[in-house]
């Protein structure tokens, strides 16, 4: 997940919900509120392809909430990306280059620096040595570095790491390693103890079929780099484990495609047109955001086959807070993203179900959230 998205500066809103009805002004959409759940302040990753710890952190924030803990703690998402780089050039050069490197990531990767670095505030760590948040440089010179290393005949000398650390430092600063919160002395380790959040109470969801339903197997995106495994549900439980954990007041850390016409940010909506793009009039394309209606009909050969074709990537990774229905019934769920406030929503906006059946790659949640007869059939407990 890399989605980006130029801004001058960090915008920051209210997680409480405004109760606005429809997704834009003029818009003949009519949302009822099913379920909202706490979040924090909506944060701008800049021109950064970072989404995959905004999110994933904004879900360890959202997962405090719901435990009514640390109101208004701000997690520092890049002490996460600063723990990450070092870990993605070790992989690329150990795989002589045959893998990737980049800003990308995913929630696996938000679990592993939770699991064996800890966590910081924000007020600890910003990561930030400039205005905007921009490591467009920083990483051509990072992976200009691995890339010759890996090339290399012969012994590397293992100084490089040095090296490696040199310009993360330089452009981000150290992170951490002790640090002063609400007047007690922390590591990064000993606060995300504190805070009472185990990586071993997530799991990441997917469901495609070209491996077996419930089982395990390494979803194969490029920004899995450290190849996590994910559990594989039909269709049915995907969407029936999503809509049963927002009810029940769990939210969801989201990865997905965002590069289909029916995604919209600054319209406040994503859906699945029932007409394919290139079949619309100019009229139904004008109003496929301000008026409700049909979708597509999501199959799991469908899905499969916009996957298969690369039609669906892990383009972004954002965060599900709540679920809404329009006046027809049809179901969306709000969405929280790490793009600024500048939207209608002012930083959130509603995908609908048909679109988060056909563009999801994966999903982490809480297992507590599983229904028990899913949790049984994947042998969770």
């Amino acid at each position: 997940m890399k989605k980006w998205i130029m801004c001058a500066a960090v915008l920051y809103s209210t997680a409480t919900f405004a109760q606005n009805s429809t997704n834009v002004e003029g818009s003949s959409y009519q949302f009822t509120v099913l379920k909202n759940l706490e979040a924090g302040d909506i944060q701008n990753q800049g021109r950064t392809g970072t989404c995959w710890s905004f999110s994933g952190l904004s879900f360890f924030e959202s997962e405090l909430l719901r435990n009514g803990k640390y109101k208004g703690l701000n997690l520092s998402e890049m002490f996460v990306v600063r723990k990450m780089y070092p870990r993605k050039a070790a992989n690329y050069v150990r795989m002589h280059g045959n893998a990737n490197f980049g800003e990308g990531g995913g929630f696996q990767d938000d679990l592993l620096c939770l699991r064996e670095y800890g966590l910081v505030p924000q007020s600890e760590y910003d990561g930030n040595k400039v205005k905007s948040y921009n490591h467009a440089e920083m990483e051509s010179l990072l992976g200009g570095m691995i890339k010759k290393l890996s090339a290399t005949e012969g012994t590397i000398n293992p100084n490089w790491t040095k090296a490696f650390d040199g310009v993360l430092n330089a452009y981000m600063g150290e992170a951490p390693e002790k640090f002063q919160y609400n007047g007690k002395s922390y590591t990064p380790q000993s606060f995300a103890k504190e805070l009472g959040l185990n990586a071993d109470d997530y799991v990441l969801i997917s469901s495609f079929t070209h491996h077996p339903y419930n089982s395990q197997f390494v979803l194969e995106v490029p920004d899995n780099w450290n190849w996590e495994k994910v559990y594989n549900v039909n269709l049915n439980d995907f969407t029936a484990i999503a809509e049963n954990a927002v009810m029940n007041g769990y939210s969801l850390a989201w990865a997905a495609d965002v590069s289909e016409k029916g995604f919209n940010f600054k319209e406040g909506l994503a859906v699945v047109p029932e007409k394919d793009w290139a079949d619309m009039s100019p009229e139904e394309r004008k109003n496929l955001f301000l008026k409700p209606g049909k979708e597509k009909a999501i199959t799991p050969e469908l899905r499969q086959e916009a996957f298969d074709n690369f039609e669906t990537q892990d383009d972004h990774g954002m965060h599900i807070i709540g679920l809404v229905k329009d006046q027809n019934g049809n179901k969306y769920f709000r969405v929280k993203n790490s793009w600024g406030t500048d939207n209608p929503g002012q930083g959130y906006f509603y995908a609908s179900v048909p679109y988060f059946a056909y563009k999801t790659t994966c999903y982490m949640v809480n297992k507590k959230a599983l229904p028990a007869e899913v949790a049984k059939k994947l042998g969770i407990k």
